[in-house]
């Protein structure tokens, strides 16, 4: 019988996210006789041992009889566990050196690292993620962030309302200005933040009316691939040209700039990837972007004016549009940032179940019976070794960069 654990989160700030509910729990040993859960004991998830237990599911604090180890965020070097296969996002594909240590003792310990940023279709789209969920929370505080800096309306915080249900009924009655909203991506973050727009009541409108004309009600235009970015030389975009050669492209929201108030983005951003816009930007005149939700959170990315993250308690900070320091939020002479790194923490449960499903759906099948295209594809390390996919991180791996 294959045992999967999951076990406690331990980076800090604590997530309190699972990737399998208790009652997903339930059904996969009421399905899969020939798999066991078990779960670490901790007081830091929404979902308690008690409501596992209740699941029929074992709690443990030694984790040691599990074959695969599921997590959420990246685990602690500290409490890794050796020849373990561990699921876990790990923010390591982009060399992030904040975790390079991390790819270090796992290669040391002769343990697996499947990361979920990496299971992918064969179109390369992503299958698992908090990303939906991601995009609701970001849509909803870049919406109040809004709203604190002008007075227009009042919303509250997305904890206040503890499920996505409770969520959308604080939209009833909801009075929204008309106000000019650009949403930038096309993945699952997209999504969320096309969700909230919708249920918030907001019409969605064309690019080519966005930037020529104002609106007697709310608007939001949806903004991809194709009205982002455009050959240098000239020529047509291409999906699968612009993702193998980015750097060959230019970015076209400096045409939305003078036309929005709000920016909600979910583009993907790698350093060649061009920015939406400069820091120099934020100067010009015409900038009229009161409030950007950069809910992919890069730092200094896709967003310049991203100073690093904020939290789920402070969600919000202004940047000085003469000096690009950072300053408290809602000030006259300020953009306002919403760059939180665990959205999703805010409606825990929810998101929660979300990805479980997935992870059944999609995932678990092929992680249990072996030898699976799309496994094999986000195994960055295999048994102590560093896959031939991941080849190009070997000097960050040896600690040469």
């Amino acid at each position: 019988m294959l045992v999967i654990g999951l076990i406690r989160e331990g980076k800090v700030p604590a997530d309190n996210r699972v990737a399998l509910t208790p009652a997903q729990c339930r059904w996969l040993h009421m399905n899969r006789p020939d798999i066991k859960v078990i779960v670490q004991t901790s007081t830091g998830r929404c979902f308690s041992d008690a409501e596992y237990r209740v699941a029929g599911v074992e709690v443990v604090e030694d984790m040691k009889g599990a074959d695969i180890l599921l997590g959420i965020k990246e685990v602690p070097v500290e409490m890794l566990i050796e020849n373990k296969t561990y699921l876990f996002f790990s923010h390591t594909k982009k060399l992030q050196a904040s975790n390079q240590k991390l790819l270090q003792a796992i290669i040391e310990k002769n343990s697996t690292l499947i990361d979920y940023e990496c299971l992918e279709h064969e179109d390369g789209t992503r299958i698992i993620g908090f990303g939906f969920f991601a995009g609701i929370v970001g849509a909803h505080n870049g919406m109040m962030a809004y709203g604190n800096k002008t007075g227009a309306y009042k919303l509250e915080r997305v904890g206040a309302a503890s499920t996505f249900q409770r969520l959308i009924h604080t939209y009833f009655g909801l009075k929204i200005p008309n106000i000019k909203i650009a949403v930038t991506g096309s993945g699952r973050v997209a999504h969320g933040l096309l969700e909230i727009m919708n249920l918030m009541g907001i019409h969605e409108v064309e690019p080519e009316d966005y930037v020529k004309r104002e609106f007697t009600y709310p608007v939001y235009v949806h903004l991809k691939g194709a009205n982002l970015y455009q050959p240098k030389d000239g020529s047509v975009y291409s999906r699968e040209h612009f993702h193998n050669h980015p750097s060959l492209y230019n970015n076209l929201f400096k045409n939305y700039l003078s036309q929005t108030d709000i920016l909600m983005n979910g583009v993907y951003w790698e350093q060649n990837i061009p920015r939406l816009f400069e820091m120099e930007d934020v100067s010009r005149a015409d900038f009229r972007i009161k409030t950007i939700a950069d809910v992919t959170d890069d730092r200094f990315g896709s967003v310049p004016c991203n100073l690093g993250d904020s939290t789920i308690e402070d969600p919000v900070y202004g940047v000085d549009k003469k000096t690009f320091e950072k300053t408290s939020a809602y000030l006259p002479d300020t953009i306002d940032v919403m760059a939180v790194g665990n959205l999703p923490n805010e409606l825990p449960k929810d998101a929660s179940r979300y990805f479980g499903e997935q992870l059944i759906k999609h995932v678990l099948a092929d992680l249990i019976e072996g030898n699976a295209a799309i496994i094999d594809k986000a195994t960055i390390v295999k048994e102590g070794v560093l896959t031939s996919e991941y080849a190009y991180m070997k000097d960050y791996a040896e600690g040469k960069i």
